[in-house]
């Protein structure tokens, strides 16, 4: 998982040595931009877990950043918290709200305040990256079972066959499942086979052998691979 980072734009470099030593000490890696332009462009290499965004700047104000922001498929989600030395309009703050803002914040505002409300922030996009983190462990677990079902079925069609060599095709294809497409389970957990094979006498595998592999799988926890 990566670490937040919030985006901070501003025309004016003082304002945004402010912020940033406002938001010092949170799990937070500030960037700072000062345009509209300069922080569309940051977000097309960047995934941010807030914005904080000068309302009033040249060229492309803050509203207009924010419309662009809202339009795109990537960045539409990322929260914006619009900055503004103008006094309280309600006008602007419907505007602001209108175009995909979060909150609105009139300067100068309380730093604890602001340093809480990114907090909030921060800690949404952790737990939501967390949570895509384990729903993607359960996707792997999941093709991995599918792939060991499969093995299965295989290896019972194949031990209930006349074929010579049923019974090795059966447990190498076992094998094969469990160990040689995925780096799961540490070695020493890793069962021995050796006793159901044998390389001067033919191989004697039975349903009952091949029942016990499988409560092994069952019991085995699968553990991703680093």
């Amino acid at each position: 998982m990566g670490v937040a980072k919030a985006l901070l734009v501003d025309d004016r470099r003082d304002n945004l040595v402010a912020l940033e030593a406002i938001l010092q000490g949170l799990p937070v890696h500030t960037v700072a931009v000062e345009s509209g332009e300069a922080a569309l462009k940051q977000l097309l290499v960047d995934d941010f877990a807030v914005i904080l965004l000068d309302a009033q700047m040249p060229d492309m104000d803050g509203f207009e950043t924010a419309g662009h922001i809202k339009r795109r498929e990537r960045t539409r989600h990322v929260p914006i918290i619009f900055l503004t030395a103008a006094d309280r309009d309600a006008q602007l703050a419907l505007r602001g709200y209108s175009v995909g803002a979060v909150d609105y914040l009139t300067k100068p505002f309380d730093p604890w305040v602001l340093r809480a409300k990114v907090s909030v922030f921060v800690d949404l996009w952790i737990k939501t990256q967390q949570l895509q983190a384990q729903s993607e462990v359960v996707r792997e677990r999941e093709a991995q079972w599918r792939a060991l079902t499969e093995a299965v079925d295989e290896a019972t069609a194949l031990l209930r066959s006349s074929a010579p060599d049923a019974s090795d095709r059966a447990v190498t294809l076992l094998e094969q499942a469990r160990w040689g497409s995925y780096r799961t389970v540490r070695a020493d957990r890793r069962p021995v086979m050796s006793s159901t094979r044998n390389r001067n006498s033919p191989t004697l595998v039975s349903i009952s052998t091949l029942c016990v592999w499988l409560a092994f799988l069952v019991r085995t926890t699968i553990v991703p691979s680093p």
